[in-house]
C-alpha cells in the first residue's frame, strides 16, 4: 500500500498515490534519459534535498515505477532506471510540458535550466526529420532526441553517431516546443541551423556545402568532404 494515499477508488487519485508527491515526476523525467547514478540524478534536480530524493527513489521501487541496478566492474557503483510503468508516463511529462509552457514566456532569476529539459516538448516536432538521432546545441548545453521510436527517448550530452545537428538558442527552442513557431519557419529564418552530419560521425564537426532552397525555406546540407550533398543523408526542410 502507498505510504500516503488519497484513499479514493478513483484511477486518478490512484495515479496520484504513486506520483504526486513533489519531486517524483522530475525524477522521472531524468530516468526517462536512461539509468542514471543517484549522484547525476542530484545534480540535475537543483533544489532536490539528499533525503528527500533517496526517499522518493526508495518510493519509486516501492510502486515500480523504477529500479535499481549494480554496474558490472569496473564501475563501483549503482544506477536507477524507470521500469515498463515508469516509462509509460512519458504522455504525462509530455502533456505536462505542453500544459506549462505559457508558464515559461518569463524566466525568474532563480530558475535553474538544463538543456536536456527541452527534450520531452520538443521532441514531437522533430519527427519531421526521418527516423535517426537528433542532437540539439544550445548555449545552455548539449542534448539528443531519437526521432526513430527507439529508447531511450532522448540524453544529455552530445550523441554518439546523430545522424543531424540543430543548434538553436533557448527561446527559439522554446518557440518550437510550445507550437507557435514551427521548426522550418526557425530555418528559414535564421534562428536555428540544421545539418546533416555524415554517416558514423561522431561527436565531429559537419562538413557543410552551399544551403539551398527547398520549398522557399533555406536548408543547410551536410555531407562528407566528396560526398553528395543531395543524398539519402540530407535532411530538406519545407516551409508551410
Amino acid at each position: 500500500m502507498p505510504r500516503r494515499s488519497y484513499d479514493q477508488y478513483c484511477a486518478a487519485a490512484r495515479a496520484l498515490d504513486a506520483v504526486g508527491d513533489r519531486w517524483t515526476l522530475l525524477i522521472v523525467r531524468e530516468l526517462l534519459a536512461g539509468p542514471r547514478r543517484y549522484t547525476d540524478l542530484h545534480a540535475d534536480l537543483p533544489g532536490v534535498s539528499t533525503d528527500v530524493l533517496a526517499s522518493r527513489l526508495k518510493d519509486m521501487e516501492r510502486e515500480g515505477l523504477a529500479t535499481r541496478r549494480r554496474l558490472p566492474p569496473p564501475a563501483p557503483a549503482s544506477v536507477y532506471e524507470l521500469t515498463a510503468r515508469g516509462a509509460a508516463l512519458l504522455p504525462v511529462l509530455t502533456a505536462l510540458a505542453d500544459w506549462g509552457s505559457p508558464a515559461l514566456a518569463e524566466r525568474r532569476p532563480t530558475d535553474a535550466l538544463r538543456a536536456h529539459w527541452f527534450a520531452i516538448p520538443l521532441a514531437r516536432h522533430l519527427a519531421g526529420l526521418g527516423p535517426g538521432v537528433v542532437e540539439v546545441r544550445m548555449d545552455e548545453g548539449v542534448f539528443h532526441v531519437r526521432t526513430d521510436g527507439g529508447e531511450p527517448l532522448y540524453g544529455d550530452g552530445p550523441a554518439e553517431h546523430p545522424g543531424v545537428r540543430l543548434t538553436l538558442d533557448a527561446d527559439t527552442c522554446i518557440a518550437v516546443s510550445d507550437g507557435g513557431l514551427p521548426l522550418d519557419h526557425a530555418i528559414r529564418d535564421g534562428r536555428a541551423k540544421l545539418e546533416t552530419l555524415p554517416a558514423g560521425a561522431q561527436h565531429g564537426a559537419p562538413h557543410e556545402v552551399p544551403a539551398g532552397t527547398r520549398g522557399g525555406a533555406e536548408v543547410t546540407r551536410v555531407a562528407p568532404p566528396g560526398g553528395n550533398p543531395a543524398g539519402p543523408n540530407s535532411v530538406p526542410v519545407k516551409a508551410r
